[in-house]
């Protein structure tokens, strides 16, 4: 008897979820190269079905591989990034949360991490911050 598929092999048929370059599989997250990388070792976590539960399961397992890859001295630190939607920047609208591995000097002001999301908000240290409305 053929199985169901899940949500993410239906949307890969359909090429709404287009990664190819496959790292590991379970039963709820697949893991996936970045196509476009932002540095080496960038990774998406990918949930198998789409749903809370699993999305959050995909941030668990960014954080823990994070923490690998620090611990191996594979990198310095590492960023953990979910995009939901469009006005968020979501360009693939399949879920999916990035690990991005980063290195001493990958920039040359790395303070705000992911409030670079707004450029102009990312170093709320100098004179330009402004609070939002």
């Amino acid at each position: 008897m053929a199985t169901a598929m899940n949500d993410l092999e239906l949307a890969r048929s359909t090429g709404v979820a287009p990664w190819t370059e496959l790292v590991s599989q379970d039963d709820h997250v697949t893991v996936y190269r970045d196509a476009y990388p932002v540095t080496h070792g960038h990774l998406l976590f990918v949930p198998n079905n789409n749903n809370d539960q699993n999305i959050v399961i995909c941030m668990g397992m960014a954080l823990l591989e994070g923490r690998r890859l620090v611990d191996q001295k594979q990198c310095d630190s590492f960023n953990v990034g979910l995009n939901m939607g469009e006005a968020a920047g979501q360009t693939v609208m399949y879920p999916h949360v990035h690990l991005i591995p980063r290195r001493v000097g990958d920039c040359s002001n790395p303070i705000g991490g992911v409030r670079g999301v707004i450029p102009s908000q990312q170093n709320y240290k100098t004179i330009g911050y402004r609070t939002p409305r």
